[in-house]
């Protein structure tokens, strides 16, 4: 299989760990180049904090980890201490990280790394706000045709929103950032709600995840156990979903996942549906399209390759 060189982006955030520790355990496929943090879930001093406790739980404490943007482009920073609790980790109790912090701007990072290696080659992997990649775009236009794909989650259409009644937290927190990354012409893919509320923690695979009876294994159970609260609250569903992971898996196993080739806009004026990704899922426009959207899991293998990578750790 293919090594993939990766850099991902992130605001940790209780699933956000779920897709670290799931890159970080595949380094035969992966090639985790950098973690950059940026200002989503919780404020950037905690997401920065979050990613290196993740890195350090793995037993990975060589990554590198990179702080960047601390507040949207335009707009004052939403956060969602409601779902992931005062932390962003908040459930298990983890150690204070010891492994620093690198010295650089995660939007410096990017640029040196997408202009260093070849074209074509680094895979970028948001899991939160937009608000670093699109920085990179803006300060170093030239990088964005260097990127090999940028494979994200955030987003939704069918599954409407998460944070208002149009747009799903990650698109909601800076608009501005997501519509600068989807008309960048770099290569999109997108794992909105309506594939990640088919990915759900029941406890048959949340007892799977204890059962593993490592540091991990157990932190990633009492992780989703407290977060679950709320989506089970909210949507009446078996378990929580288990949004992130979409990212790192379908890097690991693309067939897991089924999608279309469709335009996707960024509603950045409305204040009726501001963040709203506009999907012409059915093709009712002329606009080129511009990201795979994709719509469906096998949950199952999904939850089964998150379980036999954990283990790893």
């Amino acid at each position: 299989m293919h090594r993939r060189k990766i850099i991902i982006d992130t605001d940790p955030g209780q699933d956000d760990a779920v897709a670290i520790l799931l890159a970080l355990a595949s380094p035969e496929a992966l090639e985790v180049l950098g973690i950059t943090c940026v200002a989503g879930n919780v404020p950037l001093p905690l997401t920065e904090k979050n990613a290196r406790i993740i890195c350090e739980l793995a037993g990975k404490p060589d990554v590198k980890v990179f702080a960047g943007c601390d507040r949207p482009l335009a707009r004052k920073l939403v956060t969602a201490e409601h779902v992931h609790g005062k932390t962003g980790l908040d459930g298990p109790v983890l150690p204070e990280p010891t492994m620093p912090l690198q010295a650089d701007h995660a939007v410096d990072f990017i640029i040196k790394t997408l202009r260093s290696e070849p074209s074509g080659t680094v895979t970028l992997c948001p899991l939160g706000p937009l608000t670093n990649i699109a920085t990179a775009f803006q300060k170093a236009p030239d990088i964005a045709a260097r990127v090999g794909e940028i494979v994200l989650m955030g987003g939704a259409y069918f599954e409407v929103g998460n944070i208002t009644p149009a747009a799903e937290f990650n698109i909601y927190v800076d608009p501005e950032a997501a519509d600068i990354v989807f008309k960048s012409g770099a290569p999109i893919t997108v794992m909105p709600l309506d594939v990640t509320h088919k990915a759900l923690v029941t406890k048959e695979r949340n007892d799977a995840f204890r059962a593993l009876k490592t540091p991990v294994g157990v932190a990633v159970a009492e992780m989703t156990e407290f977060f679950e609260r709320f989506d089970r609250e909210k949507y009446g569903s078996p378990g929580a979903p288990l949004h992130d992971p979409c990212v790192t898996a379908y890097l690991l196993q693309p067939d897991l996942f089924t999608g279309r080739h469709i335009n996707v806009e960024i509603e950045t004026q409305s204040q009726l549906t501001l963040g709203m990704t506009v999907a012409d899922w059915w093709g009712v426009t002329d606009r080129a399209p511009n990201a795979l959207f994709i719509g469906d899991l096998d949950a199952d293998d999904f939850f089964d390759l998150i379980t036999k990578r954990l283990a790893r750790l």
